[in-house]
Order: structure tokens, then sequence, then C-alpha cells
């Protein structure tokens, strides 16, 4: 089921099922040509958060990081950090609503991103409109992601182009919401108080 919390500004409501800590795993491969050493296709895992200040935007938060075969933390793989708007058709009165993500990540590439959210359903489709890179930054032309909430998880990919290397996907994740303690709470209401009589 999806909240609409109190505080949260009107123009963002239809982004309502991202918000909240995320966790889970996925699946990492370079593009061709710009593996280097610790760059390898992997499983990672994930922490992406999606929170609110009451103004028109979603702050987005992610961090990745390389998972060995047992599934624990080998490093760190990649950071990102943005914000989200629906800039067209804010409140649903016809057709699909148009997107705005503006992201930089800890590799030094700043993305703009336009897109759509389904008519009727939780799903984004964004490409990127423009990028920026420092000098060391790995070669990158644009790329596209879609996400989409699915039996209550948050599901990407993400598709990249390099200038040699035409757009495919290099990055793919299941999560799912991580209950914050205020809701741990409101679910234990009926909890005797002593605990006991739940086990009899």
């Amino acid at each position: 089921m999806i909240e609409i919390p109190s505080g949260l500004h009107k123009d963002v409501v239809s982004l309502a099922f991202l918000l909240g800590t995320w966790e889970g795993a996925g699946v990492f491969e370079p593009l061709p040509g710009q593996t280097s050493p610790g760059e390898e296709k992997c499983n990672f895992g994930q922490e992406i958060v999606f929170r609110h200040d009451g103004r028109p935007f979603l702050e987005f938060r992610s961090r990745t990081w390389v998972l060995d075969e047992q599934g624990e933390k080998v490093r760190p793989l990649e950071s990102e950090h943005g914000f989200w708007r629906v800039t067209s058709n804010q409140h649903g009165t016809s057709g699909v609503r148009e997107i705005e993500f503006s992201s930089v990540r800890d590799d030094g590439t700043v993305e703009i991103w336009y897109g759509e959210l389904a008519d009727g359903k939780p799903q984004i489709d964004i490409a990127t409109d423009a990028v920026a890179r420092i000098e060391g930054a790995p070669a990158y032309t644009g790329g596209k992601r879609l996400y989409g909430y699915v039996n209550e998880d948050l599901m990407w990919v993400g598709e990249k182009a390099a200038p040699e290397v035409p757009l495919r996907p290099y990055m793919s994740a299941q999560l799912k919401k991580v209950l914050s303690p205020a809701k741990l709470i409101q679910d234990i209401a009926d909890l005797p108080d002593d605990g006991i009589a739940f086990f009899r």
C-alpha cells in the first residue's frame, strides 16, 4: 500500500511510492573497454533513500557496494545524490506526468534526466538530456533508467552509452523498503505490555 505522508508537497504526491529507505541487491557490469582493476562484473548491494522536506521535490541518495559470493560487503562501488521533480501535469489532470531528475555521482559525473511517470501505474522511464564530467571521469555520453514499484518492491535497471559503446544495460537491482522504528511501533500497538501473552 502506498501512503501519502503529511507535509508532502502537492506537486510530488505522484512520486510518493518512492519515499523511504530501500535496500537490496543487483548486478553490475561495466561497459566494454571501461573495466579497470576492481570494476569487473559483480553483484552489488544498494541502499536508496528518497525523502522530502515539504518543498516541491524529492531528495535522492544512493550508495552501492561490491558483494562477495557470501553476500558480504567488499568495497564501495558508486554513490549518487540528486533531486526528483514533476515538471508538468503535477496533479494528473491529463495524461502522463513529466519527470526531471538532476544528479551527481562520486566519479565526477553530473547528469540532467527527463522522462515520464506512466499513467495509472508507479513506473518511471527517464533518459539523460545533459551530461558533464570532470577530466578523470570515465567516458560516458548518456543513459536511460527505468524504475518501477512492483509487488511492494522497488526495481530498477540502468543503461549507459560511451563514445565507442552503444546504449546497453549496466546495472539493475531489486530493493525492499526498510521500515522505520516509528512504523514498527505502530505495528506492535496491540502487543500485550509484558509481551509474554503473545506466545500463549
